[in-house]
């Protein structure tokens, strides 16, 4: 069952709110201000926070890092004069922004797709459903192979290397394999490692002591510590420095670390879960990875098939891309067969991703019911010449295992 933390100062809005997410069969916890919230937080991780921007005590976005930090979703609830607060947690990575008053419909769709991606572990994991798996979607065989793959892998403690190109869903096959875990009700946390500058990155990996350097006024828990018993998702991991690979190496081989300027090591029990788009073997060669932790990531490899090789996969997800907009909006779009015949047509280079944001542009444009080829400006009529097989992408000497090919 998904667990929502509430943060909202007004006692009716914070009720209603609190009903609508029973209503969608999550569990609730309550608080009026930030120190509460902190409290509830310390109680049980939530999967979901929706907290308003502005409190009488304090503004909500420390909230919001801790909860993004932990690996929970997060939407914010804004008054109109909010705007620049409402900027600033979307800057932070939060899932959504909700106007107030809060649009009901709205915040349904999004209770009802978090219930959808918390799903209880079934009996038989290997036996996965043909088009859906956990949070994931399609009936390709492809997909199926990837599916079978993740439910052998996932009730281990293995360290798994997900391979793919970008937007492929790489993150979703790490909550799969968390979900699916002994660690599921431990913490998830995701980490993007090209998107913190390498000065802080130590830091943000394995934290530091308060006066470790300038600037450092406080304790700080790094990831390693915080997703302690959980999952630690390391997306990109190419693009992490040379030298912190090392003491990555260390952790993965020993389960210990150090804070930055401490003297205490400090035990982490954490499975790791790496990801990169980039071909592992050109990225050792090219001196982006170190060959020593690409063989001690890569002890279970898991490729993931391009959209363009997952044949009527695509229609699937853009019917379900449609159908989420359609909940969340209230009406009943639908594609025009010329648009479904243009969208099996495309080569998607940017995978699941572009077909998302093209669904969602032919959404806006649709002004009669009908999603027609026209709208689909971004998606040209004919198939580019693109070289396809997943070999092309991560080389003909990878680790990949032959049945992710078949």
């Amino acid at each position: 069952m998904p667990h929502v933390l509430i943060l909202e100062s007004d006692k009716a809005s914070r009720e209603a709110l609190a009903a609508l997410a029973r209503d969608h069969g999550c569990s609730v916890a309550v608080a009026d201000g930030v120190k509460n919230a902190l409290l509830q937080f310390d109680m049980r991780k939530p999967d979901l926070l929706l907290a308003d921007v502005r409190l009488p005590d304090e503004e909500g976005m420390g909230v919001c890092r801790e909860a993004l930090g932990a690996g929970s979703d997060v939407v914010i609830m804004a008054d109109r004069q909010d705007t620049d607060n409402a900027v600033a947690a979307l800057r932070l990575g939060v899932k959504d922004y909700l106007r107030k008053p809060v649009c009901f419909r709205r915040l349904g769709a999004i209770l009802k797709r978090l219930a959808a991606r918390k799903p209880s572990v079934p009996t038989d994991p290997d036996a996965p459903s043909p088009g859906h798996f956990s949070c994931l979607f399609g009936e390709s065989e492809a997909m199926q192979v990837v599916y079978r793959q993740i439910a052998r892998v996932a009730p281990s403690d293995m360290t798994v290397f997900v391979l793919g190109e970008s937007g492929t869903g790489k993150e979703l096959v790490a909550h799969a394999i968390h979900d699916r875990s002994a660690r599921r009700d431990a913490c998830f946390l995701a980490v993007n490692c090209g998107a913190i500058s390498a000065t802080l990155i130590e830091s943000e990996m394995f934290g530091h002591e308060r006066g470790s350097f300038t600037g450092a006024d406080r304790q700080h828990k790094g990831f390693f510590e915080r997703a302690h018993r959980g999952t630690l998702f390391l997306d990109e991991i190419t693009e992490m420095p040379m030298d912190l690979q090392v003491k990555l190496l260390r952790v993965l081989e020993t389960g210990c670390f150090m804070r930055i300027g401490g003297h205490q090591e400090r035990i982490s029990d954490v499975r790791v879960i790496a990801a990169t788009n980039r071909c592992p073997e050109k990225a050792v060669k090219e001196g982006r990875l170190r060959e020593d932790l690409y063989y001690r990531l890569a002890v279970f490899p898991l490729e993931l098939p391009a959209l363009r090789s997952r044949g009527d996969d695509v229609l699937l997800l853009a019917n379900l891309f449609l159908d989420e907009l359609n909940a969340e909006a209230g009406t009943q779009h639908c594609f025009a067969d010329e648009a479904l015949e243009r969208l099996r047509r495309h080569d998607w280079p940017g995978n699941v991703r572009e077909l998302r944001n093209t669904v969602q542009r032919a959404y806006i444009m649709a002004d009669d019911g009908k999603l027609k080829a026209s709208f689909l400006s971004a998606v040209p009529r004919g198939r580019p010449s693109r070289k396809a097989p997943s070999r092309a992408v991560f080389g003909e000497g990878s680790l990949v295992d032959a049945d992710f090919h078949s």
